[in-house]
């Protein structure tokens, strides 16, 4: 199972005082070195965390996998077309949310997906469709052209009773697969936690988690390092 590290809050620390410090190109680097298998980033229209000269240093300096996390936004996709990460994963966006609060509407919005797919592919840049464990987004998601998909683990993560996170993770094995009968790559991620993330990533046909938050928390008592350690080695028990 790889390991996908969200450094955001690295800079969302970062950016209280409007500082140099700390640094998310160090972070990255760190959790490279800790055997994280990708970085993630989210360049969000309001650069609440990760700035637009972060992400061409890590472009340069991430020696694995550079996912950036996007909106359909033309100006966003204009400068992950300049950049080049190594993936692209869209995700939906809301300027007052504290975080992504669900999955992209692949259905409802297919042209308009489509078209930041092709143009991204047409850059270089593999693509990833942020979407809610249902049938009709991940057939959506396939008809867009890409080859892989990230689950949004939300439901699951939040969810308050044995009974209802069952039936959450459930949901995300039905899920899976359905993906994989559509010839589809699956990853997942969103509210995943040194408690409950090992269930998630039991469910066979998973290449991937994505983890940010639970990480950098545990970062501050641990080091990040250590952080990123730790959750390696739960995901792969």
């Amino acid at each position: 199972m790889r390991l996908g590290v969200n450094i955001d809050h690295i800079a969302t620390l970062r950016q209280v005082r409007r500082g140099r410090e700390p640094e998310p190109v160090l972070a990255a680097l760190l959790c490279e070195s800790a055997g994280a298998d990708s970085i993630v980033v989210h360049l969000r229209e309001d650069r609440r965390h990760i700035q637009d000269e972060d992400l061409y240093i890590l472009k340069k300096a991430v020696k694995g996998k550079l996912n950036l996390e996007m909106s359909v936004a033309g100006a966003i996709v204009a400068i992950a077309c300049g950049v080049r990460p190594d993936q692209a994963t869209l995700v939906p966006e809301r300027r007052r949310e504290v975080t992504t609060e669900g999955g992209l509407d692949v259905v409802c919005n297919f042209k308009r997906i489509k078209e930041t797919v092709m143009k991204l592919k047409k850059y270089g840049v593999a693509v990833s469709l942020f979407i809610d464990p249902d049938q009709r987004q991940i057939a959506s998601a396939k008809k867009t052209g890409v080859a892989m998909i990230e689950l949004h683990t939300g439901r699951y993560a939040e969810a308050k009773t044995s009974r209802s996170q069952g039936e959450c993770l459930k949901e995300l094995v039905n899920a899976v697969r359905f993906a994989k009968t559509k010839g589809l790559r699956v990853f997942a991620g969103h509210g995943l936690n040194y408690s409950n993330c090992s269930a998630v990533a039991r469910i066979k046909g998973i290449e991937e988690l994505n983890i940010g938050y639970s990480i950098v928390c545990r970062s501050v008592m641990v080091g990040l390092a250590a952080a990123v350690r730790q959750m390696k080695e739960l995901i792969n028990c």
